[in-house]
């Protein structure tokens, strides 16, 4: 089958990402095999390719927002037959025993496990997933809408929901690629006023275009204080930024995998008055359930750049110079 690799991690100008072709993998017990439809490119797999999260395993095949048919069940699987609709993303597994498990944290599960950075993920033809970590999808979407769904949309609610905005609060989003262009839009729904703040001219166009109420520079104030605020854009730079805008009790979540380094903080201006700052750590299963039934409730526009499978390295490297609007997907 087609696929790339991570061969050499570092800049996109170094072609860290390699085509290969591969065998066809068989699904193991308790797993299925889609032919992959539609993938989508996110950030965290261009952190992979340029070496910002070291990779867990040599010549790994990233993407982890694959939408695909059910084309071969491995031994023990029930509940899924040959031509399902399923989605595979970021979690690929836990240990299901530790406290976290139990608790109900597993995206905190020390023996956890990624799709497309410990197992091979969807810039293929074919990929693998456990039955019991795959994804039943909405309908009224194509493929290619779906993908984005299942990590910049899924890990986009997470964050949303650790920022804690109180009902009809004042919501600030920092950044406005893939993941945020889906959160803006499930907070709007649920009666957020959202303040938009992103380097991208078009970016800020589109924000505008799905309800947000303002859209200015990255680094701008945004026009009222803000109950709560999401930062999509792997800037430490940005991270005090946000803090002197929120108001008192205010929260800042911060979204990504990867961050840049924090510059220091002053408690005055930054913290005091019970303003927090929060970290997202993947997502449970869970989180996935309720966001996709809130795409089911929802109609979310979901913008979407393609890409052919061949061009998997022009789409990271457009992602890397910021030349995406929305969500870049591989449609093999």
């Amino acid at each position: 089958m087609r696929a790339w690799q991570v061969v050499a991690p570092g800049p996109m100008s170094t072609r860290p990402l390699r085509p290969a072709e591969l065998p066809v993998p068989r699904p193991g017990p308790g797993q299925v095999r889609v032919h992959v439809d539609a993938c989508g490119v996110c950030r965290t797999d261009l952190h992979l390719a340029e070496g910002d999260l070291p990779p867990h395993r040599p010549r790994t095949v990233p993407g982890h927002e694959v939408v695909g048919r059910v084309d071969a069940v491995g031994e023990g699987v029930s509940g899924v037959r040959t031509g399902d609709r399923l989605g595979i993303a970021w979690l690929a597994s836990t240990d299901g025993t530790c406290g976290y498990c139990r608790r109900g944290a597993e995206n905190l599960c020390p023996a956890s496990t990624y799709t497309g950075w410990d197992v091979d993920g969807g810039y293929a033809e074919y990929a693998c997933v456990r039955a019991d970590y795959a994804y039943r999808l909405p309908d009224g979407y194509s493929d290619a809408e779906l993908a984005p769904l299942l990590c910049a949309g899924i890990v986009g609610y997470r964050a949303l929901r650790r920022a804690e905005l109180p009902p009809g609060g004042r919501l600030g989003i920092y950044g406005f690629g893939a993941s945020a262009h889906l959160a803006a839009q499930v907070a709007i729904a649920q009666g957020a006023t959202v303040h938009v703040m992103t380097r991208s001219a078009r970016a800020r166009e589109l924000a505008l275009e799905l309800g947000a109420a303002s859209a200015g520079e990255a680094y701008a104030a945004p026009p009222e204080p803000l109950d709560a605020a999401v930062l999509f854009a792997p800037v430490g730079d940005l991270v005090p930024v946000a803090l002197a805008a929120l108001d008192r009790g205010g929260t800042l979540s911060i979204a990504g995998i990867h961050l840049s380094d924090i510059p220091p903080l002053v408690y005055s201006d930054h913290l005091f008055q019970e303003r927090s700052v929060r970290s997202t750590t993947a997502n449970t299963r869970a989180d996935g359930e309720e966001f996709l039934a809130i795409a089911a409730e929802h109609r979310l526009a979901v913008t979407v750049s393609p890409y052919p499978l061949s061009a998997a390295d022009r789409a990271l490297a457009d992602l890397a110079a910021d030349r995406v609007t929305g969500a870049a997907v591989l449609l093999p």
